[in-house]
């Protein structure tokens, strides 16, 4: 499937409400399966990686095979989880999640006692997991690889024999997830403390202090909202309802950010927040280090280049182990819009445009959510964009496609591949 998708104004105008944030659903569900707790969680995530989960942890007393798809936190949090639980159970997921390492996460777990084998290739799923009481005490982590190994083993504490304690070896990527993560333990009884670089954790059970917990609206979605603000004819605004101003989520950094594209956002009555188109840049050049928020980098990296910005974005290395390689994913499908790149490990830069020509050819996605996300606010600078695989998005934010449609863009099939 491919769609054509068009904007006859370029001029936005609407009121859109957000799913809410899969990073918080995915933690509140693992946090309710180690204590058992009754919390009733609303506004749970309706993305495909929060159902995914919701639905292997209703069958996991059932069921010994899992296939977790393109869900990495799944994948992630789940090793953990199942390494703590007593039962064996096959771990795995798509051709990409084969290709996505784990081997930090299981070699901390093996520290601890755990029983984890590779039934294909070594340091990467599918993985056997023989379920049983884990010991605590110190481990040394490698956090600059990703957040999600230590966010899944601080959440399974209450399952091990003692406290846990993680040195974290390098400087640790999406800090504030890790952050996040302790501060929903800690709302649910856990006893935490993160000083320099050793994060500490008695085994203490979590207990139900919230009755009802809501979870807040999606920041990494609404990113994608200011991109099509930025980009839209002056006058535009669109007011979001469901995200909160102190927010758990690091993604919540985009207020400042797309403050130096023009986008003017305000929390309004009621909690809703409200975007606006300025007239001016701040900056013809932009640079962010996108190392705490690497899920928006993307949208910046396209809006930046749409907008005929230079721009240097650095702090991306764990976008390389994403759904796709995704700097060079951002190099190959902006180069066929005429934009120059050069990228490395960690960073990428985007020579000044503006943006001369939209291919004949749809973008391609390549089984990533966000480069569908991120690359289809640029019909609002050409007649049209094509986007391949526009299912994708229902991996993080389903009702993408209808909120667009909410907001003026004509979506249509263009043909099937």
């Amino acid at each position: 499937m491919i769609y054509r998708i068009l904007h006859p104004t370029k001029e936005l105008k609407g009121t859109l409400k957000l799913s809410s944030s899969k990073s918080i659903s995915n933690r509140l569900l693992i946090l309710k399966q180690v204590g058992r707790l009754d919390t009733e969680v609303l506004n749970l995530s309706t993305s495909k990686d929060t159902q995914t989960l919701l639905n292997i942890l209703s069958v996991i007393n059932t069921q010994t095979v899992f296939d977790v798809g393109h869900a990495g936190t799944a994948m992630r949090f789940l090793t953990a989880l199942f390494a703590a639980t007593e039962g064996e159970r096959m771990l795995t997921g798509s051709t990409r999640m084969k290709e996505r390492p784990v081997k930090e996460l299981v070699d901390s777990l093996r520290k601890l006692g755990a029983d984890i084998h590779y039934t294909e290739k070594e340091g990467f799923p599918p993985l056997l997991i023989k379920g049983k009481k884990l010991s605590g005490g110190k481990i040394h982590v490698d956090s600059g690889i990703s957040s999600q190994y230590i966010s899944a083993l601080l959440m399974i504490v209450p399952l091990l024999d003692s406290g846990l304690e993680i040195e974290l070896v390098d400087t640790p990527v999406s800090k504030p997830y890790i952050e996040m993560t302790l501060r929903l333990m800690q709302e649910f009884g856990a006893h935490v403390h993160w000083t320099g670089k050793g994060i500490s954790c008695t085994n203490d059970p979590y207990t139900a202090t919230h009755n009802k917990y809501t979870i807040e609206a999606d920041w990494s979605s609404a990113s994608y909202l200011y991109s099509l603000i930025a980009l839209s004819k002056p006058g535009s605004s669109v007011t979001i309802e469901g995200l909160n101003r102190d927010s758990l989520q690091a993604d919540a950094v985009c207020r400042e950010i797309f403050a130096q594209l023009g986008v003017e956002s305000t929390f309004v009555k009621g909690g809703q927040l409200q975007l606006k188109k300025q007239d001016t840049l701040l900056s013809a050049d932009f640079g962010y280090d996108f190392s705490d928020c690497p899920d928006i980098a993307q949208t910046l990296a396209v809006t930046t280049a749409a907008l005929g910005m230079s721009a240097t974005l650095t702090g991306l290395r764990t976008l390389r182990i994403k759904e796709t390689d995704r700097i060079l994913a951002l190099h190959t499908e902006l180069k066929k819009a005429g934009i120059q790149t050069t990228i490395t490990d960690d960073s990428i830069r985007i020579i000044q445009g503006p943006l001369n020509s939209i291919p004949d050819a749809p973008f391609e996605t390549y089984d990533d959510h966000r480069m569908a996300l991120a690359f289809a606010p640029l019909a609002l600078v050409s007649d049209y964009v094509e986007i391949k695989a526009p299912e994708v998005i229902e991996k993080s934010y389903p009702e993408y496609w209808d909120h667009l449609k909410q907001l003026g863009f004509r979506i249509e099939p263009a043909s099937s591949s």
